[in-house]
């Protein structure tokens, strides 16, 4: 889509090696009228869905199509309190869904989203996709994974390094839908200033789960978002691409007014 040209923007979704369907979904957004785009900023979006080929992509979709339609038609005060609504519609919109399909039933997904305001950043999140904040070439993981191997790692239990392999890396401990009546996801307290230059990586756990984050911050640091993108997903199936992989990279050029 056409975007204002502060920003440079690719986003890139491929179903990998050995997967046959993509359950990944992603999304941005920004309003075209200027008054609107003052007031709400701009979204970015990356979901992975779960529960059969046509239960994940239907929750990874529907997540992705809520939070947007929240983000340009919310009334709430601030960022983050629009993150809260748009996380929590998604969530039983899911449920909803499911419990009248019975082929959806038990379908949820991942869901990482940032609000971008001027320079200001704010970021919902739920699962293992991860947003990455890339300064003078160094990432910062900006979200944490909800996984039985994070959990581990926050107990003290197994190592960052251990919880790399561990078996419990890809089985989730939140997302949207599941069968939970809460969303149990998190929201920064406080939004993340960004300048001229700052890297903004989305991606779910087929990119993040084959690319080290050196190999990040050197190919984004590196290439121009597109080609960037591109690269990242090569390398993720080099390495057997045994996931979907999507990626979405946002460049800021100038801060917007």
């Amino acid at each position: 889509m056409t975007t204002r040209p502060d920003i440079e923007l690719a986003s890139l979704s491929d179903v990998g090696c050995q997967r046959t369907a993509n359950e990944d979904y992603c999304l941005y957004c920004e309003p075209p009228d200027d008054a609107e785009f003052a007031k709400r900023g701009r979204l970015l979006l990356v979901a992975d869905g779960m529960g059969g080929h046509s239960g994940g992509s239907t929750a990874s979709r529907l997540a992705a199509q809520v939070v947007r339609d929240v983000f340009l038609s919310s009334t709430a005060q601030g960022a983050q309190a629009v993150l809260i609504e748009a996380f929590g519609e998604a969530h039983r919109s899911i449920l909803s869904l499911a419990r009248r399909t019975a082929e959806l039933k038990g379908m949820g997904t991942t869901c990482s989203a940032a609000i971008l305001r001027g320079a200001e950043l704010s970021v919902g999140h739920i699962g293992d996709s991860r947003l990455y904040l890339i300064r003078d070439r160094h990432a910062t993981q900006l979200t944490r994974d909800h996984t039985v191997a994070s959990e581990l790692v926050r107990c003290g239990l197994i190592s960052v390094a251990e919880a790399r392999t561990h078996d419990g890396r890809t089985v989730l401990t939140a997302a949207l839908g599941a069968e939970s009546p809460m969303v149990s996801a998190e929201f920064s307290a406080a939004a993340t200033r960004l300048k001229p230059g700052d890297i903004l990586l989305l991606c779910t756990d087929g990119l993040h789960g084959s690319v080290e984050e050196r190999e990040m911050e050197s190919i984004t640091s590196a290439q121009a978002p597109l080609e960037a993108s591109r690269a990242l997903v090569q390398l993720a199936k080099s390495r057997g691409g045994p996931d979907n992989i999507t990626v979405q990279l946002l460049r800021i050029r100038e801060i917007a007014a």
